[in-house]
């Protein structure tokens, strides 16, 4: 095989360079030239000469014709809701997590079902084939009929893919995996784009399922260069602490399902186990009730999930108090305490402000907004609140109480849980009342405030 020119292309300004160097001689930018595979430009006169016979046949949106794709289960229905309903054949999804968080226990589980029914191959580049048989034994997997492959080479990869025709995929890790084309090391921009590329041309052109992952740095975002995450069909990105027993996969990107779904594991000796009521964990709350504690309701991708908000607001002996968020937005946590001292008469400007969601859960949407003011007034003001109350919406910047998506899913969900009463933005106020839950409507940030002081 010809080995392929490279050059060096400037990430600031697009200048082209045969050679490395450590500043730009265009733009004077230092370290940002990146290697790359050179493109072989057609000849000036034949610029249109090419064309002719290249012609497409347009056709209307409406004529294509679609059928509904095929899903392959993978044994975990939690993994099979964030993915949209299961595998697609030819799709690309990325896995992206901390150190030691579970990306290829799920793997491993569900590749060794999925080898029962398909030719399933498992490449991995970090561990020794030794290593992820000790991992299988100890996780009490078979594998009888799991391929493993210990390769880092891009080109071998694909050669030995073409001969198996296997027909799900697994890529441990990325950062691993390298192209002779290039020069640059194993891990490197340029290395991790072209490898990519490679992988997913293959697995689009043979119909196969690919799982791709990859590192994370120490800010939570996927190593590599951000096309990466364009190149792929879905990706996904598990959360929780790496000594807590629960971890929670959430899809931040998929072409074959919805947004921001969500599944909860349970780590155990025997691999990561779905949990199928989430809500019945995140809601394992003392038997006493204790102040600054509130209930909300969130929506995870298609599902409703109820999540305890934690309050500790305590004086504070600094010039400039702290404002901590575990779980929530830090800069919507200061924006909601001004909201509060205009529009509320509740100053919190010499407290130190303490927000925490139980769980290791992370809440994405302002829906969270009523029940995170609620909880700091009730630790601000030491007033325990009924734990029959669930608490949802969104807070302006007047003061008023907005609307959130799918209110009465919300409020049938907290109903299911026992729940007794609700406060809620007043236009998801249902118009008939609701058997066994009190709901109590409110559209300004005032009506909210007195609606908890009378509980």
């Amino acid at each position: 095989m010809s080995k392929m020119k490279t050059q060096y292309v400037c990430n600031e300004c697009g200048s082209i360079s045969p050679k490395w160097a450590g500043q730009c001689s265009d733009c004077g930018q230092w370290n940002c030239l990146v290697e790359q595979i050179e493109s072989k430009k057609p000849a000036q006169n034949a610029r249109f000469a090419g064309y002719a016979g290249s012609e497409k046949q347009l056709q209307k949106l409406s004529e294509v014709k679609h059928s509904d794709t095929a899903r392959i289960p993978t044994s975990l229905s939690e993994l099979d809701r964030v993915l949209g309903g299961g595998l697609v054949p030819g799709s690309v999804v990325l896995i992206g997590g901390d150190p030691g968080i579970g990306k290829s226990t799920i793997l491993l589980q569900s590749m060794c079902y999925l080898s029962e029914k398909l030719n399933a191959v498992y490449v991995t580049g970090e561990e020794s084939a030794q290593q992820i048989s000790m991992r299988a034994k100890r996780l009490g997997l078979t594998g009888d009929k799991l391929s493993l492959l210990t390769e880092t080479q891009v080109e071998t990869i694909i050669a030995t893919a073409q001969s198996t025709q296997p027909q799900v995929m697994v890529i441990d890790s990325i950062q691993t995996i390298y192209t002779e084309l290039l020069q640059s090391a194993p891990g490197g921009v340029a290395q991790v784009r072209e490898s990519t590329a490679q992988l997913v041309r293959f697995a689009k052109q043979k119909g196969i399922a690919l799982f791709v992952v990859g590192h994370v740095t120490k800010d939570g975002a996927l190593a590599g260069p951000r096309v990466l995450e364009h190149m792929v069909d879905a990706v996904l990105y598990f959360e929780g602490e790496r000594d807590g027993r629960y971890r929670i996969l959430r899809a931040v990107k998929n072409r074959f399902g919805a947004v921001n779904e969500l599944g909860v594991f349970a780590m155990t000796e025997e691999g990561l186990k779905e949990v199928q009521n989430p809500s019945a964990i995140f809601l394992s709350r003392y038997q006493q009730a204790s102040a600054g504690s509130t209930v909300t309701v969130t929506w995870e991708g298609s599902r409703p999930l109820l999540v305890e908000v934690q309050a500790l607001v305590d004086e504070s002996h600094l010039g400039n108090p702290r404002r901590v968020a575990v779980g929530l937005d830090q800069n919507r946590l200061a924006m909601l305490l001004a909201v509060l001292s205009r529009h509320g008469g509740i100053f919190c400007h010499d407290q130190d402000v303490f927000l925490n969601v139980v769980g290791g859960v992370r809440v994405m949407e302002t829906s969270a907004d009523l029940a995170l003011v609620s909880a700091v007034v009730s630790s601000l003001r030491n007033q325990v609140l009924p734990q029959e109350l669930i608490v949802f919406g969104e807070i302006g910047l007047a003061g008023e109480i907005r609307p959130v998506p799918n209110g009465q899913e919300r409020i049938k969900e907290a109903k299911k849980h026992g729940f007794k009463a609700a406060i809620v933005p007043l236009a998801n106020a249902p118009k008939k009342n609701i058997d066994g839950i009190r709901v109590i409507g409110v559209s300004r940030l005032e009506e909210a405030m007195t609606a908890l002081s009378e509980l």
